[in-house]
């Protein structure tokens, strides 16, 4: 049994009493505005009706149209179907970008089912433990080696019933499919060797039917996406994500992007789609606005702008990692990325300098929002034309934010103060599945904790200050790492940073930094001390500044907090 749904509204004062964000609210745009929920593959299916021949995918120098994308949806599902998939039953994709991520993430859902998405660098340990948490009854992936190896276990303990595996060959052109038999650079799993093959089901055999099939009957608030998070604690969790989530969140990016109708827009797939990030701003999104998705198996810098300058994407969503890297590539003033007319930025804090330097760049906007798994994702997004530097934005259409004290999230905090991030809306999850006490403690009244410190200004416009959980305890002090980080990132000598806490037999907890320098820079700790002194107080100066040539990143490219604290703990 899931948990239950969110709790009902307790007595803390309502954002309703107090909206200073309508007043900055972009022209055209309605607060007030009226979204009526809907089922995530109602978009794919309209985009097909609208949309038809026009291009979905680009994938690998293959084209697939909104109507071939459609089809093969249909035949997911009715394959899906006879293998039992109905309302309720989780299916699993370990994808990495692909047209068959699309393919079975609507045809999923056409069928009834609940889709979990898995990160395949996951190891089988992770994959096993998410497994058995979301009861993931069956796992749908590709017959490459990399990702096969890792489900071949779980299918032989009995972990997974079954798994659907499709043919990476078959999503390329003709004449890379002979390249791929030739070079053997991609080893591919030998499926008809495997001892589970009688649990393996090929996506030829899978597909083989008409595609038609009674629809069964889906309400919109029904769970569509289970979308594991470690959140506050560190715990994976599946954050409840129906339909209606997702539809009206990406009813409400549309509306913040305001592209004209008529416009034929492509957007850069680099982002994994199995992260919810991309999962709505690039896949529902471009699917619901008829766009071309070009799809990127993994980023790669010099691909990257290769396919810019070569397809003319108009629209790229990243995080501030990709957007730095491809500013400071050697080379850059050799590639035209002028086709990029905006791009959104979320997932970590965007420095300034790299928000205006992009922008010139490419003569187009780059803005900040920001989200999290449990809002489907997009809360608040800046003004494509009044953006406020270090600002995450204004809510977007229907969204709520309260800040609340930290010390009891009963009480809401005055303008300009710091406190907990609260939000709610009609893309805020029901809770986490099966668990009912990290739900009901998820919320205070009707408003999603997001674990994030910031405070919101006269305007309307919310600042973070930090991660709850990032915070560090310096003699009975909060020091806040993006505070530190902010500062750093104002010398031109430093490329990327990251400010953790470390033990400290004096304070008990310390700043650390770990610096990246841009590439022939050779600045040392005391260079860097020294600019800091002005800017910081005693407190919050590092007490050890490391050098890296590369920072640790997540999956989705964040610089990785998590993984620098561990190796300090170690």
């Amino acid at each position: 049994m899931a948990s239950k749904a969110k709790p009902a509204a307790g007595q803390a004062a309502t954002a309703a009493d107090h909206q200073p964000w309508q007043k900055s609210y972009p022209a055209g745009l309605s607060w007030t505005a009226e979204f009526q929920p809907g089922l995530v593959h109602s978009l794919l299916d309209e985009a097909v009706e609208r949309y038809g021949p026009r291009s979905c995918t680009y994938f690998e120098g293959q084209n697939l149209s909104y109507e071939e994308i459609g089809a093969l949806s249909d035949r997911a599902a009715k394959g899906l179907m006879a293998l039992g998939v109905r309302e309720g039953v989780r299916v699993g994709l370990l994808l990495p970008n692909s047209p068959t991520y699309l393919i079975y993430f609507f045809g999923i859902l056409k069928a009834g089912g609940t889709v979990v998405n898995f990160n395949p660098l996951y190891s089988v340990e992770e994959l096993a433990f998410q497994v058995r948490d979301s009861s993931t009854e069956i796992m749908v992936t590709l017959d490459l080696h990399v990702l096969f190896e890792k489900v071949e276990p779980l299918l032989a303990d009995g972990t997974l019933g079954k798994a659907v595996v499709a043919d990476f060959a078959a999503l390329l052109p003709k004449f890379k499919q002979i390249g791929l038999k030739l070079t053997r650079k991609v080893r591919r799993a030998n499926l008809g060797r495997s001892p589970q093959r009688r649990k393996i089901v090929l996506e030829r055999d899978l597909l083989a039917n008409n595609g038609r099939f009674v629809r069964p009957k889906v309400k919109p608030d029904a769970v569509a996406v289970l979308q594991y998070t470690g959140g506050t604690t560190g715990t994976p969790k599946g954050a409840m994500l129906s339909h209606a989530n997702i539809f009206i969140n990406t009813a409400q990016v549309r509306m913040w992007g305001q592209r004209p109708p008529e416009a034929f827009d492509k957007i850069l797939g680099v982002l994994p789609l199995f992260h919810v990030f991309a999962m709505t701003t690039v896949m529902t999104f471009g699917v619901a606005s008829g766009m071309q998705i070009i799809l990127m198996p993994k980023f790669e810098l010099a691909q990257t702008l290769k396919l810019i300058g070569k397809l003319n994407p108009t629209v790229m969503p990243g995080v501030p990692t990709l957007f730095q890297a491809l500013l400071h590539h050697r080379k850059i003033d050799s590639y035209d990325l002028s086709s990029l007319q905006f791009c959104i930025s979320g997932g970590a804090a965007l420095p300034m300098e790299v928000k205006k330097g992009f922008e010139k760049l490419i003569g187009g906007s780059l803005v900040e929002g920001y989200g999290l798994s449990e809002t489907s994702p997009v809360a608040t997004c800046n003004p494509f034309d009044a953006h406020k530097d270090g600002s995450i934005g204004l809510p977007l259409p229907r969204t709520e934010i309260t800040i609340r004290s930290l010390e009891n999230p009963e009480n809401e905090m005055p303008l300009g103060e710091p406190g907990e991030i609260c939000i709610a809306g009609p893309q805020v999850m029901s809770g986490y599945w099966n668990k009912a006490d990290e739900t009901s403690a998820a919320f205070v009244g009707r408003y999603f904790r997001s674990g994030d410190v910031g405070y919101m200004d006269e305007e309307g416009f919310i600042f973070i200050v930090d991660r709850i959980k990032d915070m560090i305890n310096s003699a009975g002090f909060k020091v806040y790492p993006r505070r530190i980080e902010d500062a750093l990132y104002e010398h031109p000598a430093v490329a990327e940073c990251c400010v953790v806490g470390i033990a400290d037999s004096y304070r008990g907890e310390a700043p650390k930094a770990y610096i990246r320098l841009h590439e022939g820079r050779t600045e040392t700790a005391g260079d860097l001390m020294a600019f800091l002194r002005p800017k910081l107080s005693k407190l919050e100066l590092p007490t050890a500044i490391e050098f890296r040539d590369e920072l640790p990143k997540t999956m989705i490219g964040k610089l990785s907090k998590k993984a620098l604290r561990s190796e300090a703990e170690a």
